[in-house]
């Protein structure tokens, strides 16, 4: 593994890592299997996102990279508001913790994460960089800071569940309009 692959990982991790902290928030208290399942869940698209981009081609990616912002943005602007709205609710922690769209949420937030590694893949194509070692690399990283931000999230969130869960919310969406505005030019990190 070169340094300059787990710095991408690392830098590819950073919005999943985001997101497992709202996660945490939302959940309130840190329960290890749910963390392990988001954050595998996470890593796992990670890791195939740069496996498909290599595999897809320069055509493909260019397409997707053209609206993959925009993409991301919609999925985490309908989760995030979706999050505010239940941060509003009455429900208490039991009530709310198996709803039958949480596998869907965590599937969508896996996808939004995940789209700027299908560009990586590609890039991983055009330099000749065996795309297996690069794809588990970026998975682990992915897998170890989000779980580390569902602690994260969870320790902050414990005791104001509500209006953490909302913060969560509104970070799910400035999230998403940072990824916009950078693709836009408009900002850079």
């Amino acid at each position: 593994m070169s340094v300059w692959i787990f710095l991408v990982a690392v830098g590819l991790a950073m919005d999943a890592f985001a997101v497992s902290v709202c996660r945490g928030l939302k959940a309130g208290t840190f329960r290890t299997g749910d963390a392990i399942k988001s954050s595998l869940m996470f890593g796992l698209f990670q890791a195939l996102m740069p496996i498909a981009g290599y595999f897809a081609g320069i055509r493909f990616a260019r397409l997707v990279e053209s609206c993959s912002h925009w993409i991301a943005f919609g999925i985490l602007l309908a989760i995030g508001l979706n999050m505010i709205r239940e941060s509003r609710e009455k429900d208490g922690p039991e009530e709310r913790r198996s709803k039958p769209g949480e596998f869907l949420e965590l599937l969508l937030l896996s996808i939004a994460t995940s789209i700027d590694a299908l560009a990586v893949g590609v890039s991983l194509a055009c330099i000749g960089n065996d795309i297996f070692p690069a794809s588990l690399t970026i998975g682990v990283v992915t897998f170890v800071l989000s779980i580390i931000g569902v602690w994260i999230g969870s320790a902050f969130g414990s005791g104001c569940k509500s209006p953490a869960e909302a913060a969560g919310g509104i970070i799910l969406i400035l999230i998403g309009l940072k990824i916009v505005l950078e693709r836009l030019g408009v900002i850079s990190f």
